[in-house]
């Protein structure tokens, strides 16, 4: 059981290490060449504003100006790597991005997001600051 846990963990952080340079390569370096490295068709989008596939991203990351995305929290569960970003560029004010990238031998095949505005802390009703 020990091993069966070890063997997780391993497929866990390296599904974490993938995602961070594949997002990092495509967003921050805008290698498009990266999409051939780390994502693979059928490439299924969960996003209601992107079709599915992989050109869409080819279409989407050249035209992105001032993009930024900060990781501020990520965790993994089998297959799946979980992100929690302030992300710039994405729309016209800074949001909050929760990402879900599905991989499969090692390459992102599914993804899903939620956004939300940034309120600061001092407009929230609870007063926490979201990331």
């Amino acid at each position: 059981m020990a091993q069966y846990a070890a063997a997780q963990d391993d497929q866990a952080q390296s599904n974490v290490d993938i995602v961070l340079t594949a997002m990092r390569e495509l967003f921050a370096d805008k290698d498009l060449t990266a999409i051939d490295r780390y994502w693979a068709e059928p490439y299924i989008q969960h996003s209601p504003r992107m079709p599915n596939g992989l050109d869409t991203l080819r279409q989407v990351v050249p035209n992105l100006e001032g993009f930024s995305w900060e990781p501020q929290r990520i965790a993994a569960q089998g297959d799946l790597v979980f992100t929690h970003s302030i992300v710039h560029g994405w729309a016209p004010d800074p949001v909050v991005i929760v990402d879900i990238f599905r991989l499969d031998d090692g390459r992102i095949v599914e993804h899903w997001d939620v956004v939300q505005d940034i309120v600061p802390p001092e407009e929230s009703a609870n007063g926490n600051a979201m990331v």
